[in-house]
């Protein structure tokens, strides 16, 4: 799954990377270590111009909520919970298909946290005592740097209690689209494991190599077959992964610290 990560590229640095010709000064984000569901976060996407006489799309980085709130929905409660979409089911899903036809967005970040429980935790567990499992976070990566580009999807939802021309009167959100863990190795991992991503979970964010990014994004392309063609998990050996600090647990911390690189997983959270 992917319910945290960190972005902490400058709107320029993703305008040039993604070669966006629109974004707003004015809509900037500070750069976020502790990325959690309901934050506003970076999207690029291809839409025309509101109020734009031609309807070409432009390439453009927006900021959205995370947390899908289907434009059918008669609340937007539901968003928190809708972060995630699986590439098996979304051309399907009712919350998914229209924005999976139609409305494809790439979610850009550094990487993204994932925890696992300890062994040692885990025998707590069998044993019956009921002590609260203690997990470990890995942030994973990139192993070149490089942008981590998650596949999202975006909706728009009227909020009916408003005026047409309140600031608030239209949601923009979005979700991460996750699959199955690799298996394969790690092009990095940590001396004594994991091994792969699937031994840290089972589920990971979809990422999309620069190849498949026009094509995802392209709003003309609809032919669900051919899109579900563009899910397809990226080459194996791209990712690395390590332990950082339990302290990304918590939503109230959040700062470059959190990326640190332990030399081991912290006490009591053995893998």
């Amino acid at each position: 799954m992917c319910g945290r990560y960190a972005a902490s590229r400058r709107p320029e640095d993703l305008a040039g990377i993604f070669e966006v010709e629109k974004w707003e000064p004015e809509e900037t984000l500070d750069p976020d270590y502790n990325v959690a569901p309901t934050k506003e976060v970076y999207a690029v996407l291809d839409r025309p111009l509101k109020d734009a006489q031609s309807p070409k799309p432009v390439r453009q980085l927006r900021r959205l909520k995370w947390g899908l709130v289907p434009s059918w929905a008669k609340t937007p409660e539901g968003g928190a919970r809708m972060i995630n979409a699986r590439a098996e089911t979304v051309h399907e899903k009712p919350s998914y298909r229209r924005a999976f036809a139609a409305r494809r967005c790439i979610v850009p970040a550094d990487g993204y946290y994932e925890w696992v429980t300890g062994s040692a935790e885990r025998d707590l567990e069998v044993e019956g005592k009921k002590k609260r499992p203690r997990k470990q976070p890995y942030f994973v990566l990139p192993a070149d740097g490089s942008v981590f580009a998650m596949a999202g999807l975006y909706e728009f939802w009227r909020d009916r209690t408003l005026p047409d021309d309140h600031p608030q009167a239209w949601w923009v959100t979005c979700s991460v689209i996750t699959t199955e863990a690799e298996t394969s190795p790690l092009a990095v991992a940590p001396a004594d494991g994991p091994y792969a991503l699937a031994d840290i979970h089972p589920r990971m964010p979809l990422m999309l190599t620069p190849d498949r990014w026009d094509a995802w994004l392209d709003p003309a392309r609809t032919d669900v077959d051919g899109l579900r063609e563009l899910l397809a998990p990226p080459p194996a050996g791209l990712m690395r992964a390590y332990p950082v600090s339990t302290a990304v647990s918590s939503v109230r911390n959040n700062g470059p610290e959190l990326l640190k690189e332990l030399e081991g997983p912290e006490e009591g959270t053995l893998f």
